[in-house]
């Protein structure tokens, strides 16, 4: 890893040998100083992901953490639908537990649950958004037994575009490809037979998000591959169907090798990890216990605010509302595994 910025208001330790740190020496997370801010925006421009222990955080000043640390936040409003409601207050706060509405743990078969399997897949947050996300912020409120998983994998996208073979960074430059991205298509991947009634691309009456594949990672000026299980289909340069698929599915493998890999594992209550959306991948990681033990966490997600935020979309065009994920019951079969590459990488 290249030589690290003089931090002088916390300090770090290094998670894995490319990417990943774990940030402490601040006291008071509530009060946090300017100068901790801009060590901790430092930090995430250089190594991608940043675990903070313990925090204390209610979910107030989470929000207000994360509205000092990124800017403007985004709200769970459209994902509130068929009389699904918050289980507190704050409209910030996406739900990525195993709650339901009155604080019990959902069935295994419920939508909640088919919806959460596409979690289990490597993913950019809001990619399937015409406005790109920078950080997200994700605190644990209730963890299960350590021993039962419920861990979160993060993938270095940045390291897997610098390690590609020169040929093939040169191929995808001049292709110049944007990849059309849909929240249906990750949750017919993470539950095939449950979401089988669902086509991705007439899901949602809004469009696709367009955002190209390879993009500069403005902060750190690092190209990235920005792929996923949102990732639909490629368009442009002459792109055709069986290509995309063929190229989505080696550019997932590669960048989730088990080298790129890393798992931060959740100690305790107030746990927080910051990843940024533009530079690493993402998954929920392997939990035995989830129809039997509470894994409570909440996530704020960071609107990006550089230049190339809102990809080929048009600026200010409305995000999908949801509507069109219209459920099903679920199928009488456990859903199948996507083939995208289940490493194990560093634990941490």
């Amino acid at each position: 890893m290249a030589s690290s910025p003089a931090f002088k208001t916390i300090t770090i330790k290094e998670l894995h040998p490319t990417f990943g740190a774990e940030i402490s020496g601040i006291s008071d997370f509530e009060n946090i100083t300017d100068s901790q801010l801009d060590e901790i925006r430092a930090a995430m421009t250089k190594y991608g992901v940043c675990v903070l222990r313990n925090t204390g955080l209610t979910d107030a000043a989470h929000v207000t953490f994360s509205q000092r640390l990124g800017g403007d936040l985004d709200n769970v409003s459209r994902y509130l639908t068929n009389g699904h409601k918050l289980r507190y207050a704050h409209i910030e706060l996406f739900d990525a537990g195993n709650l339901d509405d009155s604080n019990q743990i959902v069935s295994l078969d419920s939508p909640r649950a088919h919806s959460n399997r596409g979690n289990r897949l490597f993913h950019v947050d809001s990619s399937f958004n015409p406005r790109r996300a920078s950080f997200s912020l994700l605190r644990a409120v209730s963890l299960p037994p350590p021993s039962t998983g419920g861990n979160t994998d993060f993938a270095d996208s940045r390291t897997a575009w610098d390690d590609l073979p020169e040929s093939l960074r040169k191929e995808l430059l001049a292709g110049d490809f944007a990849g059309a991205h849909s929240i249906a298509h990750s949750r017919k991947l993470g539950s095939p037979d449950y979401y089988s009634h669902i086509d991705p691309v007439t899901a949602q009456p809004e469009p696709m998000s367009r955002h190209k594949i390879v993009q500069r990672h403005e902060p750190s000026g690092r190209m990235n591959l920005y792929i996923g299980a949102h990732l639909h289909h490629l368009e442009g340069n002459g792109m055709t169907a069986e290509c995309s698929a063929e190229l989505i599915e080696l550019l997932n493998r590669h960048a989730t090798q088990r080298k790129y890999v890393m798992t931060v594992a959740w100690e305790q209550p107030g746990d927080m990890i910051i990843w940024d959306n533009r530079a690493v991948l993402h998954r929920a990681g392997e939990w035995t216990g989830e129809g039997t033990y509470v894994r409570d966490l909440r996530r704020t997600t960071v609107h990006d605010d550089s230049p190339t935020a809102w990809g080929l979309n048009p600026v200010g065009m409305a995000p999908p509302t949801m509507k069109g994920l219209v459920l099903s019951q679920p199928g009488s079969q456990p859903p199948a595994q996507h083939v995208v590459a289940q490493p194990e990488g560093i634990k941490v």
